[in-house]
């Protein structure tokens, strides 16, 4: 069965990213390389999305025109950076690979047809 995993990034993950030198970055970068070549024969497509500043918004309320806004799709304090699609067996097996993912803080995984 096909899984989508989004890795969601909160408000203080992207200060501490900030905060952090160029060998912590690295040691990250270096871990979520490991994840990937972990869990690669898996994986059919991953990207990472531009920062949710690039996002433009269309927001489809059935009456009139639809409103487009420049940002994110939510007022909020998470925001998905990235995902990747992997031919798993079942939850739990997406839940085992979501609990190993080392970068953002919160992963969210839905079924996709």
């Amino acid at each position: 069965m096909k899984y989508v995993l989004m890795f969601i990034e909160t408000e203080q993950y992207r200060k501490d990213w900030e905060a952090k030198d160029q060998s912590e970055r690295d040691a990250a970068f270096e871990a979520v390389g490991r994840w990937f070549a972990e869990h690669g024969q898996k994986i059919t497509h991953s990207t990472q999305l531009q920062p949710a500043h690039a996002a433009t918004t269309l927001r489809l309320s059935g009456a009139g025109e639809p409103v487009m806004t420049d940002g994110p799709f939510v007022e909020g304090k998470e925001v998905v950076s990235g995902y990747v699609e992997a031919e798993l067996a079942d939850l739990d097996e997406a839940l085992r690979m979501a609990r190993s993912w080392p970068a953002c803080p919160v992963v969210e995984i839905r079924p996709a047809s």
